[in-house]
């Protein structure tokens, strides 16, 4: 580990560019986090560990490198996120859908693709999802899985509506106004929760990390 950048510092630790083994990487340490909140940055560590091996090889997810019980180091993709590259492209979203289907059939959902920092226009023009932490990948695809996945789709379709909503077909459409069960529960019981601890709290927003050019998920 040679050349370091410090792209951004939290309650939950550090994340960093590094040079590994001739490597542009990105280097997620939880050893300066918060001594109160340290044992949920680890467990997010090793959540995103988990994800990323299972999704191992998945063109347009980073690949997992290394990982202990304080860091974890993944691959590094260049371009810019969704905020600031703004796709207009029908062809971003049809790719988006496709990698979005691979991830479900191997059993994972994203969970946190209202963000738009964690999706990313690579410098070719393609999509890659970012920053895993509240990913899940169970065993089985069970009643729980298949709403968040449904979750997973609608967030994208947002994103679609935002950009590029002249190409929304009919059934997206339907989907956008029909959240699942456990989206409309979390909006009225945990939502205002989570914001206010988030936002008013840890100081937080869902572009954070938007000058990184994508490299903190």
């Amino acid at each position: 580990m040679t050349d370091s950048r410090l792209l951004k510092k939290d309650l939950f630790g550090e994340v960093r560019l590094i040079s590994l083994a001739g490597r542009i990487t990105i280097l997620r340490d939880t050893a300066s986090a918060s001594i109160w909140l340290r044992w949920l940055a680890r467990a997010l560590l090793r959540r995103e560990a988990r994800v990323l091996a299972a999704l191992d090889d998945v063109d347009g997810v980073p690949d997992l490198l290394q990982h202990s019980r304080t860091q974890l180091v993944r691959g590094y993709i260049p371009g810019e996120p969704m905020q600031t590259a703004r796709p207009r492209n029908l062809d971003y979203y049809r790719q988006a859908m496709a990698l979005l289907r691979v991830l479900h059939r191997r059993r994972v959902v994203h969970n946190d693709l209202a963000k738009e920092p964690n999706l990313l226009v690579t410098d070719d023009g393609r999509p890659a999802f970012l920053d895993f932490q509240l990913g899940w990948a169970p065993r089985r695809r069970g009643r729980l899985f298949r709403a968040l996945a449904y979750e997973d789709l609608r967030h994208l379709l947002k994103h679609k509506r935002s950009y590029c909503p002249e190409a929304l077909t009919a059934r997206e459409r339907r989907i956008l106004e029909n959240p699942s069960l456990p989206s409309r529960a979390w909006r009225r019981t945990v939502k205002p929760v989570y914001l206010f601890v988030t936002r008013r709290l840890l100081g937080w927003a869902d572009r954070e990390g938007a000058d990184d050019r994508g490299a903190v998920g």
